[in-house]
């Protein structure tokens, strides 16, 4: 059964840096292609960032590219997402979930993803 956890967010100031990371216990991630996506408040949940299964191919939505940077560690099981520069209308919970329909970052509709667990907050402000 497919489970993931999201760590790693917090306050920060504009400017700031984090770095969230999604891992399971239940399944290896290097099985799928992993999205992150936010919600932020009062909007839609939003495709941020993909990486493929082997990591080859990683996709950005335009507003996060060049501050956002999507990696795995397969030895530690476990998908990043370094968010740099970060911005107020960067704040909301961010998920990570597995592309059930491709291993290459094909799609980006928040129904081909799974699972979605409690997220991570991350809100920037000063």
């Amino acid at each position: 059964q497919l489970h993931f956890e999201e760590s790693g967010g917090g306050l920060v100031q504009p400017g700031g840096s984090l770095r969230l990371s999604c891992g399971s216990s239940t399944v290896q991630l290097d099985y799928y292609a992993i999205g992150w996506f936010r919600q932020a408040p009062g909007k839609e949940d939003e495709w941020l960032s993909c990486i493929s299964d082997t990591g080859g191919i990683v996709r950005y939505v335009d507003s996060v590219k060049g501050r956002f940077t999507t990696s795995r560690d397969d030895d530690k099981n476990t998908v990043y997402l370094q968010m740099n520069n970060l911005k107020p209308e960067d704040t909301g919970v961010y998920y990570c979930a597995a592309d059930l329909k491709s291993d290459y970052c094909d799609g980006q509709h928040r129904g081909d993803f799974s699972p979605w667990g409690q997220g991570t907050q991350v809100t920037v402000s000063s």
